[in-house]
């Protein structure tokens, strides 16, 4: 459990400080270091300066946004009134909706005036709990981060729409992190289901799927690939992605945020049922909502009021906010004066959360390399529509899944038994593809071998010259004792 902690207590310690007597909090949550950082300082300022004692933060993260969730849920199986932990923090929307109906939350009530501040919904969505239970504490913008250099250089169409990821050019340039890691990346797999409809959102999954290098479990991963070349797009979250554009220059990279298509979603934050350290939890929430909390996600590093050492980039919860920072802002984007985008689902996005990311998973990344030959084979064909139309095939429908959900998700076993019905029929219909265009193309099977074979290889020779060359070593200074 204690991967990711970075608790603020050790630092007081090294630095002599009397942390022994310190109240503390302990917050799970996918948030990057820089979050981490800034607010676990400012917060600890904060609370002396308010209550005239000292505070520490352990921070608890078991890898992404899905991690956090499968684990929270784990350690309250079987009944348990608590868990040791104070916050859940981040994830965007959805767990929080469902951790609220599983009666994981307990509910506090923020200042009145903090309260009036924001807006009960956005775009359809809910800013926070109607009981309370959890609060959006910044907006999260997604989108696709373009770098037009590279586009450029390979003379590549920019994309504008999620559709637009999955043209046929656009071929091993595509970046995008494993959604059952990453909870951002699920949000955007989410969307595009909810823009598209069930059957066009998984057709435009699989051939921007077929478009993808690689799924790194690290949503951070792919702006960083987009931003040296090593992808010309990549699917993102806008912190990570205005991060990079304004490192590289805004004639380098673009942030498009497909319009219609994609929402600006709050980030949730609730207090744990059981929390060891209610009241500390409750005055991080006072902290991270108030006007001070709130600058901090806008302002730059070294401004007053702001970051110390990360930009943090979001956007804020509170419209007010906008108006206190004025032009000093490093977040150009105000979502209050944006016009409507795409009215977002978070109940259904909310209760089919991991079967979505179970489906995806058995289809497009588990099934990968067969999902690319196949989109090889198809475009090779000339895109026939029957081939397309088999490519994309679906081993269920929206009301099957929602079923699904509701029930078999919950009993592990089951789930298991049918999402191995879904890897084979995803590997069985990338087959009949390939049949429907006529197989592989001639010498794929010595490309294949060449590829899985080469790497281990090449580890051998290294191991067997190493090998020879103690061995002429050893035999060297032999020679030269017996000399002497």
């Amino acid at each position: 459990m204690a991967r990711g902690l970075v608790p603020f207590a050790l630092v007081a310690a090294l630095a002599g400080g009397p942390a022994a007597d310190a109240a503390k909090v302990i917050i799970i949550t996918p948030h990057w270091e820089g979050i981490r950082y800034e607010y676990g300082r400012a917060f600890e300022a904060w609370y002396e300066a308010r209550y005239g004692e000292k505070v520490t933060v352990e921070w608890l993260d078991q890898g992404g946004t899905s991690d956090d969730v499968k684990f929270i849920r784990s350690e309250f199986a079987g009944g348990k009134d608590s868990i040791g932990i104070d916050l859940f923090w981040g994830g965007g929307i959805d767990p929080h909706i469902e951790f609220a109906k599983e009666g994981l939350y307990v509910p506090y009530r923020i200042d009145p005036a903090v309260l009036a501040a924001m807006p009960p919904t956005y775009c359809g969505v809910p800013m926070y709990d109607a009981d309370l239970l959890w609060y959006g504490q910044a907006l999260s913008g997604f989108g696709i981060l373009v770098n037009h250099r590279v586009l450029r250089q390979m003379g590549l169409p920019t994309p504008r729409t999620w559709e637009d990821l999955g043209r046929p050019e656009l071929a091993g340039w595509v970046g995008s992190a494993d959604p059952r890691s990453s909870g951002s990346i699920h949000m955007m797999y989410e969307i595009i289901l909810q823009a598209y409809g069930w059957d066009k959102g998984f057709q435009v999954i699989h051939r921007l799927g077929a478009n993808i290098r690689a799924f790194p479990n690290s949503s951070s991963q792919t702006p960083k690939d987009v931003a040296l070349g090593e992808a010309a797009v990549g699917m993102a979250i806008d912190q990570y992605a205005l991060a990079q554009v304004a490192e590289s220059g805004s004639d380098v990279m673009e942030f498009v945020m497909p319009t219609g298509q994609t929402v600006v979603n709050p980030d949730g934050i609730g207090i744990l049922k059981g929390a060891p350290n209610r009241r500390v939890a409750e005055r991080f929430i006072d902290y991270v909502m108030s006007t001070e909390g709130q600058m901090l996600l806008l302002l730059e590093p070294g401004t007053p009021g702001g970051p110390e050492r990360f930009a943090l980039g979001r956007m804020s919860v509170r419209p007010d906010v906008y108006e206190k920072v004025g032009p000093k802002t490093l977040t150009k984007v105000n979502p209050f004066t944006l016009p409507s985008s795409l009215r977002y689902d978070p109940k259904r996005g909310g209760l089919r959360w991991a079967l979505v990311n179970d489906l995806i998973g058995a289809l497009v990344i588990d099934a990968h390399d067969e999902l690319q030959a196949a989109w090889a084979a198809c475009r090779r064909a000339g895109m026939p529509p029957d081939v397309l139309e088999r490519m994309c095939a679906m081993p269920v429908t929206e009301d099957e899944a929602t079923r699904l959900a509701t029930d078999v998700w919950k009993k592990a076993d089951a789930k298991n038994v049918e999402i191995d019905r879904w890897t084979r029929f995803a590997r069985a219909k990338y087959a009949q593809v390939l049949e429907m265009t006529g197989g592989p193309p001639r010498f794929q099977w010595l490309a294949r071998t060449v590829r899985y074979t080469l790497p281990v290889a090449l580890a051998i020779g290294m191991l067997a010259l190493f090998a020879i060359d103690v061995l002429r070593r050893f035999g060297v200074a032999v020679a030269l004792r017996r000399a002497g």
